[in-house]
């Protein structure tokens, strides 16, 4: 794996001032880490800070919210981000999950505190409390319309709100265990959950009841991903004819991320498997970057890159630390990824440099969600953080 570039969590407070300073290192495998620092000399007449790099780093573009740094030695760029606005005060604790609603209007978050909460993305004012589940709640996320909210507890209950009076309007029992991740079919007539129970299911909203389990692991499924497989994938036949309340699941594939180092495609509607993928270990999170790629994250910091129709060998494996890869998203032509030692980055097919959104401090990046070009973070450190990407 290539070289990985790191600075100083708080780069951009510490540059703000003339002489001010931020480390920097270069870690490239089998070799001793380089380190170095920016220092800020002044301002350009532009009223750009005028910044620069100790011996073997190069300092290029440089914005009051980002500045990109090469390590020539190994043909190496990252361009480091600060956070456009952090909103501190939503949750009192670590924020375990969040999404943004399909119109960038809204959020929606779980936290350590016992709370879920929608608040306006814009600047982060509560909105509602969500208050229903019992035990802390693991994930939530929107539906496709944004005025709706699907949860997942410790409590082993699903739930549905309106994201406009609070209500919660569908609760789903049936795991046997704390509900670990969802996901969404097409428009949300039916949704799937997964749980430390092993299994994966598939639910019907409108009658509130369980469709089946799609898929029973023996092991603790802690992400899963829904989409439309590439035409060519043999998905199986189901046993039994598919009852008429499943909306959506035919032509689709279901990612199963394993903790037992096992990646899984199952057919959604077939409840047949597609493959079984071994990663180096724990599978945490996954998901589709076409028809045809997916990408899955482990615990010790693996990202697989993988062709649905053969699985035997990875595309590539991407490693920037060993820290857990903890939440994966598409994103434009590339991906986010966030890590349990605070770092987030993106990688995009065109661009010959990283992005690294910085400012956690070796506390867990959780979850990452994006609208247009606004990245939204949540950390341990009980901070959501939004980017802006209007520079890309």
């Amino acid at each position: 794996m290539a070289a990985t570039l790191r600075i100083q969590s708080d780069w951009s407070w510490a540059l703000r001032r003339d002489e001010g300073e931020a480390w920097l290192s270069c870690r490239s495998p089998g070799k001793p880490t380089l380190y170095g620092s920016v220092t800020r000399r002044g301002l350009s007449t532009e009223g750009v800070p005028d910044i620069a790099a100790s011996e073997g780093f190069v300092v290029g573009e440089v914005t009051k919210k980002s500045i990109l740094i090469s390590c020539p030695h190994e043909n190496v760029s990252t361009k480091f981000l600060a956070p456009y606005t952090t909103f501190g005060r939503i949750h009192q604790k670590s924020i375990t999950c969040l999404d943004i609603s399909s119109g960038g209007g809204l959020g929606v978050s779980t936290s350590t505190d016992g709370t879920m909460k929608i608040w306006q993305a814009a600047n982060g004012e509560i909105r509602r409390l969500l208050e229903g589940h019992v035990y802390d709640v693991n994930c939530c996320r929107f539906f496709p319309s944004g005025l709706v909210v699907l949860s997942g507890g410790m409590d082993a209950q699903l739930k549905i709100w309106s994201a406009e009076d609070a209500s919660c309007v569908v609760t789903f029992k049936g795991h046997k265990g704390g509900i670990l991740d969802t996901a969404i079919v097409d428009r949300g007539r039916n949704v799937l959950s997964c749980s430390r129970d092993g299994t994966a299911r598939l639910w019907d909203c409108g009658k509130s009841a369980c469709l089946g389990v799609i898929a029973d692991c023996g092991s603790p499924v802690n992400g899963i991903a829904v989409g439309t497989a590439e035409s060519s994938l043999n998905l199986g036949t189901p046993e039994t004819a598919p009852s008429e309340r499943e909306i959506g699941t035919e032509g689709k594939i279901l990612l199963l991320a394993r903790e037992d180092k096992k990646l899984q495609g199952v057919g959604l509607q077939s409840r047949q498997p597609v493959f079984l993928f071994v990663g180096s270990d724990a599978f945490n999170c996954c998901t589709f970057l076409s028809s045809t790629y997916i990408l899955a994250g482990t615990q010790d910091g693996n990202i697989y890159q993988l062709d649905v129709r053969n699985t035997n060998a990875p595309i590539q494996v991407i490693h920037r630390s060993g820290a857990p890869v903890l939440s994966l998203l598409p994103y434009r032509d590339g991906f986010i990824a966030s890590q349990g030692d605070g770092t987030c980055f993106i990688i995009q097919q065109d661009l010959d440099y990283v992005l690294d959104l910085t400012e956690a401090d070796c506390d867990p990046v959780y979850k990452v969600a994006s609208w247009e070009k606004q990245i939204y973070t949540c950390c341990r450190d009980g901070i959501v953080r939004r980017y802006q990407l209007s520079d890309l």
